[in-house]
């Protein structure tokens, strides 16, 4: 490959124009392009385009220098300048069309892992621009593609989670939602986010939490930093909100019901709300008795629940029905027999519970081995 004498130029113009901090890096790109050290000169552009300041001139960094030498680095590595360079582009429409012709220029075999990040990226100002049809379908494209890969680079897997996040964030589908976007959270460094998307997230993933019907454990959720980004500010009701459910705490959730009032979506879900809290409170209830203490009134449940005495039944079938709990109801003596409940990840209050309940059973083991013992002793004497 012959050096463009073009190149010295472009870079010499865009020295001047760049910040004193920027202004080396176009030494070094210089030296290392004349000198044809590519993986060094990809090393020094990938540090230049993580520099915040470096945005303005990122899209004729790509299109007058970069792509002049593409076929020599990573074409993953080429996508991901490409896509860097897009976000700097103000208008949705002509970055998505930025990025159309990159993933057409990785579309082939053997740079299918490429392809798969450049289509997600142009899907991601898709769907900015409403385009639903197109986004399901190149997620499912994509899912198929990453399903055959023998290894996923989490930079590629993490663009396929966002998207998919924020297209069920769209379609109001909480608790797909609610997957897609821990997952993503699992493939990234969360210091890399900015203070801002941080909490954007954390809030959407407190919602999705509260709203979806199949959730009913967020362990997982309140032991992640990013709840962090919710202490204070405005929405760290949210947070205590999650630790009020996660618990089964009713008395905590109704003086919190009055911060509902800044999320209408809350608002207008109250209903199903209460019994989700009332569920949540129930299975708490089993999940702190010993295993052989499972035999719960109807009228504990009411108490611990705050149902009326009649309600507690069809709470209980609903409990079943979903899978949170299972064993029996005898309707005669109103007491529901539980011998399963739905494992879940515990906060720290939880562990320690588990941790009194294990001590109590370690004592009771001891009791028993000194009685049989003492047994044994007479037995033999």
């Amino acid at each position: 490959m012959e050096v463009d004498a073009n190149i010295p130029q472009f870079l010499a113009a865009q020295k001047s124009k760049a910040p004193a901090n920027l202004q080396n890096y176009y030494n070094t790109f210089e030296d290392l392009y004349e000198r044809k050290l590519w993986h060094q000169l990809t090393m020094a552009v990938q540090d230049f385009v993580s520099k915040p300041e470096s945005g303005p001139f990122q899209v004729d960094l790509y299109n007058h220098f970069i792509s002049d030498w593409e076929a020599k680095m990573s074409q993953t590595k080429l996508v991901a300048f490409g896509v860097s360079a897009a976000r700097q582009i103000p208008d949705h429409k002509q970055a998505r069309e930025f990025l159309k012709a990159l993933t057409e220029k990785v579309n082939k075999d053997e740079t299918r892992d490429a392809y798969v990040l450049a289509k997600m990226e142009t899907t991601h100002f898709g769907l900015l621009l409403g385009d639903m049809d197109t986004t399901k379908k190149d997620l499912d494209e994509c899912s198929k593609y990453i399903d055959r890969f023998d290894s996923v680079d989490p930079q590629i897997n993490a663009s396929f989670l966002r998207v998919s996040a924020d297209y069920y964030k769209i379609r109001a589908e909480y608790a797909k939602y609610y997957k897609s976007a821990l997952l993503y959270l699992a493939c990234v460094n969360i210091d890399d986010i900015s203070q801002a998307e941080k909490a954007s997230r954390a809030n959407d993933l407190a919602l999705s939490a509260l709203l979806g019907d199949s959730i009913y454990n967020f362990g997982e959720l309140l032991m992640h930093p990013i709840l962090e980004s919710l202490v204070g500010t405005e929405r760290e009701w949210l947070k205590n909100l999650l630790f009020a459910f996660n618990s089964g705490d009713i008395g905590k959730f109704e003086a919190l019901a009055p911060h509902f009032a800044q999320e209408h979506i809350l608002q207008s879900n109250i209903t199903a709300l209460r019994q989700k809290i009332c569920l949540m409170s129930l299975t708490e209830t089993v999940f702190k008795r010993n295993s052989d203490n499972r035999s719960i009134p109807f009228a504990t449940i009411s108490s611990e629940t705050k149902l009326p005495l009649d309600e507690v039944e069809i709470l209980v079938m609903k409990a079943l029905s979903l899978g949170l709990i299972k064993g029996t109801i005898d309707q005669v003596d109103s007491v529901v027999r539980v011998h399963w409940v739905q494992p879940r990840v515990l906060d720290k209050s939880q562990i320690k519970g588990m941790q009194e309940r294990l001590v109590a059973w370690t004592e009771n083991v001891n009791k028993t081995a000194l009685t049989m013992e003492a047994e044994a002793i007479d037995v033999y004497a």
